[in-house]
This record gives C-alpha cells, sequence and structure tokens, in this order.
C-alpha cells in the first residue's frame, strides 16, 4: 500500500517526480444526478472517485480531479445536465492536457451508466486519438466500474440499475453519512416496474406528426417522482465493500498489465 497520488492534492514537484514513476492516470467520471430520496446527488461521483483512490493506493498510478458534470437524461431536482457532445468535448479537453503533461496511459473510470453518457465517452476516447496520430505511446481506456466487479454484474440480471440494492450498500461503504435510510421511498409501483425492465424508460418519447423525419422529443416520464429503478432492501456497508473490493482488484490489475506499455 502506497500513497495515493491524487492531482489535486499535489504540488508540481511532486507530479513531476511521479511521472518518473508512472505514466498512468485515472481520470473518474461521475455525475450529479437524482438517486432518490436516501442517498445524495453525488453518488456516481463517490464510486468512481472512491474505486479510483484505493487503486492509486494499491498501485501508485495517478489519479486525475473528477469529472462532475455530465448527461442525465433526468430532471427532478438537484440533477445538473450538460449535453453528451459538451461532456465529450470536456473529455477530450482533459485528456489533451494529461498527454502533454506526460502520461501515455489514461483510464476513464465511468461512475455513471447513463446509455448517452457511455456512447459520449466512448466517442471522446475514439476521437481524441484518431485526431492526435502524433501522440505516441498513447493508449486511452474506458471501464465501467461495474464491469470490475463479478458482484455488481448481478444487478443487472436482478434489474436494479438504479439507486437500488447496489449503489446504497456501496455509498453505506464509502459515505455512510450522506445515506438517509429512514427517508428511502420508492416509487409508483407500476413506474417501477417499467424502469426496473428497462433502465432508459424514465424516458418519455413524443411526436406531434406521422412524418419519418419527425426526431422525437424526450422528456422524463412525469410520474416518476423519486428517482430510484432498483430495491434498496437489503442493502449492507459490508455488501459495499465487498464490490469495492472485488472493483479495486481488477482495477488494479488492468493497471499492472499496461505498466510494460509505458
Amino acid at each position: 500500500m502506497t500513497q495515493a497520488r491524487i492531482m489535486y492534492d499535489m504540488t508540481v514537484k511532486e507530479v513531476l517526480d511521479g511521472l518518473e514513476q508512472t505514466r498512468t492516470v485515472i481520470l473518474p467520471v461521475g455525475i450529479v444526478e437524482q438517486h432518490g430520496y436516501h442517498l445524495p446527488l453525488s453518488v456516481d461521483i463517490h464510486n468512481a472517485q472512491q474505486i479510483a483512490i484505493r487503486t492509486s493506493q494499491a498501485t501508485g498510478c495517478f489519479v486525475a480531479p473528477t469529472v462532475h458534470y455530465n448527461f442525465s437524461g433526468g430532471t427532478l431536482p438537484g440533477t445538473i445536465n450538460i449535453s453528451p457532445a459538451v461532456f465529450s468535448l470536456l473529455l477530450c479537453e482533459i485528456m489533451q492536457s494529461l498527454q502533454m503533461q506526460g502520461f501515455r496511459t489514461i483510464i476513464i473510470l465511468l461512475g455513471h451508466g447513463g446509455t448517452e453518457s457511455i456512447a459520449a465517452a466512448r466517442d471522446a476516447a475514439d476521437y481524441f486519438q484518431r485526431l492526435r496520430p502524433e501522440a505516441d505511446g498513447l493508449t486511452v481506456h474506458l471501464v465501467p466500474f461495474w464491469e470490475l466487479s463479478e458482484t455488481y454484474m448481478k444487478s443487472f440480471e436482478e434489474h436494479d440499475y438504479h439507486a437500488g440494492k447496489y449503489e446504497t450498500s456501496m455509498m453505506l461503504y464509502w459515505k455512510p453519512e450522506l445515506v438517509k435510510m429512514d427517508q428511502a421511498k420508492l416509487d409508483d409501483p407500476d413506474e417501477l416496474e417499467k424502469a426496473r425492465a428497462d433502465q432508459d424508460a424514465y424516458a418519455k418519447k413524443s411526436e406531434r406528426t406521422q412524418s419519418r423525419y419527425e426526431v422525437a422529443r424526450i422528456t422524463q416520464n412525469p410520474a416518476l417522482k423519486v428517482g430510484v429503478f432498483g430495491d434498496y432492501h437489503g442493502s449492507s456497508a459490508q455488501f459495499g465493500k465487498q464490490i469495492c473490493d472485488e472493483c479495486v482488484a481488477s482495477l488494479s490489475a488492468l493497471v499492472e498489465e499496461l505498466k510494460p506499455d509505458q
């Protein structure tokens, strides 16, 4: 276990010295987004950031400041959306800066699983490299945190997509002081069932014409008032720690695997 290299806590000299040891940096990506009445808006930020910090402690890699702003699609109070295009450009700008400093392995660690956000992050990783053929030795890796944990992947089988048992357990482990189980509430059972059947069911499409060229207008389903697309019952800090340990072990293994490339 080493001291984590958290960039925004470091001096210029500490970064320079660190670059003599490693050229790998993790860029955690979260979002400010609705997570029900019992979880804070910062859930996805903590998930990405905490896994990254622990991986840095285990491997010595750098952790860039976490990206807070992203595209949710949800519109309940507290949620802050920036368009997928702006989010994608933001990642490109950050990667440009990291490359210029001398980093050669960039790991984008996704803490938010929205389909639009994932697509925008993948576009950023793709086009950033395509447009910089001179970036010799640079590799970009897009890592959704949930794929690092065999345990967490079961959430998809259980249709526990958002603010349910898995995310609640992780927050009970990371930041228990931010969890308010006494205020936990679920949406209308019928609407919750739709959301658990399809993680994009929060989106309501409407069209005003019969034209096959019309682009449908998408808004959040007004019947959703809480923003929980799962079931938080049975959550525990111990279960959250299990997920965390698996994520850190998998990501640490990836960092070690990529070292020869540097």
